[in-house]
């Protein structure tokens, strides 16, 4: 057998035997390192903000993400006052965010199907970024798909707390029907909530994310420890 055949052999050998530490060694790559931290961490964070919101009155409760009727009768409040005293509305307002929460209990599946999706130049893109950098990411690229996918969430609670039965009452009242902007549709109400859910929730996943960037160990998050 020729000198070229052996060593041919041989390197065929030595590639073979050595192909399962190279796949090792790609796989701990700062890179693959980083973006399956990058979706631990998204992961959690959304877990957490929507465990946080669907909690009874979490969203009522928080000013900052609170859900208002759309419209001028955002700001209406003492004529929701005047409606919920002559029996046309009970806490309208309160319902609404009571739709949010449960929308945001049902929606975690949700989230974790868009984060699930993050490629790795995904990931390491976002390490670099700021403390909340990976919810926004996730707002800005699944922003309109989630949306598209909570809505559904949002209309099944807005439908099993009474929201469209109060708000079509608010609509048979001439004056408030005359209100330029206001929406009294049923379609109107659940993109408003629905919009407004959805930026209380990326609000929330980024506070958390934030979180386990400045405290990497916080739950056992020993990968983050390398990357943040």
């Amino acid at each position: 057998m020729g000198y070229g055949k052996v060593f041919s052999r041989t390197c065929s050998a030595i590639a073979l035997a050595t192909t399962p530490l190279a796949m090792m060694a790609f796989a701990a790559t700062p890179a693959m390192a980083q973006s399956t931290g990058v979706k631990s961490l998204l992961g959690d964070a959304s877990d957490n903000a929507l465990d946080k919101l669907s909690e009874p009155g979490a969203f009522y409760a928080d000013k900052a993400v609170r859900i208002l009727l759309p419209g001028p009768l955002a700001k209406a409040t003492s004529i929701l006052r005047f409606t919920s005293k002559a029996g046309l509305t009970k806490d309208i307002t309160k319902t609404l965010n009571d739709a949010a929460g449960r929308a945001a209990l049902e929606a975690k599946p949700v989230f974790r199907s868009a984060i699930d999706g993050l490629t790795l130049q995904d990931g390491v893109g976002i390490v670099t970024g700021g403390e909340a950098a990976g919810s926004d990411y996730l707002r800005r690229t699944s922003g309109e798909e989630l949306a598209v996918k909570v809505r559904p969430l949002v209309e099944k609670a807005l439908g099993d707390l009474g929201a469209y039965d109060q708000v079509e009452r608010l609509g048979s009242i001439s004056s408030l029907a005359r209100l330029g902007g206001a929406d009294f549709s049923r379609d109107g109400l659940t993109d408003s909530v629905t919009d407004q859910a959805l930026e209380g929730i990326f609000t929330y996943i980024g506070k958390e994310e934030a979180n386990f960037r400045r405290n990497p160990l916080d739950k056992g998050k020993k990968l983050l420890k390398n990357i943040f």
